[in-house]
């Protein structure tokens, strides 16, 4: 073959697969915090972990939910839920849409044993107007479910307990993943060197409360966009990684948030495929 042929036929080929390479990248959707938007709310946000079935070989079925619906077709929503698992990270569901007002998720999930779910969504839409203005809206949402799968009594399923059986449960099942979450997070932050005392802590599981709640010494609009900004960094950083289905997460326990007192900074400690991660994000 010509010399000068091979090379305009390589030269082509990695041109193409350069510019493919690229254009996965770029196909890859990302959570963007812009100032929110007071015209436009949702209507309705919700996250659910329902017990369906029981299963032979002692399993279980679940069904796990995130709703949402904004007050109007916006240029882009994308809803993200994570669910754990005793403190384990179970899973990961994302979704995007263009010129939408609703995205649904559900995963059906096989478990047994005894469990502690928690499960946590962050609803979020771009909103793009004619002056070139981006604004956005969010909001989280929230649900846990405790299972009781024990092999001298019928399978029982609560959120709130009712009656001393279920109390006596909760209590075990709080106990036991709150001193395994407790050890993992003071592992992280040993590892990282960080001083406790110059942070306000958050697991991530907990970060719900701040859709009308503000950060002490903040406002509101401080606060979203201080947790906006979280998410934007959640999202490329934890979550589409956790979703790559490559890799172990039953290493991966609840994220730790620790917002700096001064609030110059907040960071998230997590171990994601069997590596210790801080995520840093300045304001």
């Amino acid at each position: 073959m010509n010399k000068w042929l091979f090379i305009s036929i390589f030269t082509l080929f990695c041109c193409l697969a350069g510019y493919l390479f690229f254009q996965r990248i770029n196909s890859v959707p990302t959570v963007i915090y812009f100032p929110i938007d007071q015209k436009t709310t949702f209507d309705t946000t919700d996250t659910r972990i329902e017990f369906i079935t029981e299963h032979k070989h002692n399993q279980y079925e679940l069904a796990w939910t995130s709703n949402s619906k904004s007050s109007k077709e916006v240029y882009l929503r994308q809803d993200t839920s994570l669910l754990f698992d005793n403190g384990l990270l179970r899973g990961v569901t994302s979704k995007w849409s263009e010129n939408s007002d609703t995205i649904n998720l559900q995963k059906n999930l096989l478990s047994e044993d005894s469990s502690y779910f928690q499960a946590i969504s962050y609803h979020h839409g771009e909103i793009h107007y004619p002056d070139d203005q981006i604004k956005s809206i969010q909001k989280m949402s929230y649900d846990e479910l405790y299972v009781v799968d024990s092999p001298t009594t019928p399978l029982v399923t609560f959120q709130s307990p009712k009656e001393a059986f279920d109390r006596e449960w909760k209590k075990l099942l709080d106990v036991t993943s709150k001193q395994q979450l407790l050890y993992h997070w003071k592992k992280l932050m040993r590892h990282f060197n960080i001083q406790a005392e110059s942070y306000d802590i958050v697991p991530l599981t907990s970060l719900h409360r701040y859709n009308q709640e503000s950060l002490a010494n903040m406002t509101q609009k401080q606060t979203d966009q201080m947790i906006g900004q979280l998410w934007e960094g959640l999202y490329k950083n934890y979550i589409i990684p956790a979703s790559s289905g490559t890799g172990d997460l039953k290493s991966s326990y609840i994220p730790l948030v620790l917002f700096a007192k001064d609030r110059t900074h907040l960071i998230v400690l997590f171990q994601l495929h069997g590596e210790k991660q801080k995520l840093i994000q300045e304001f």
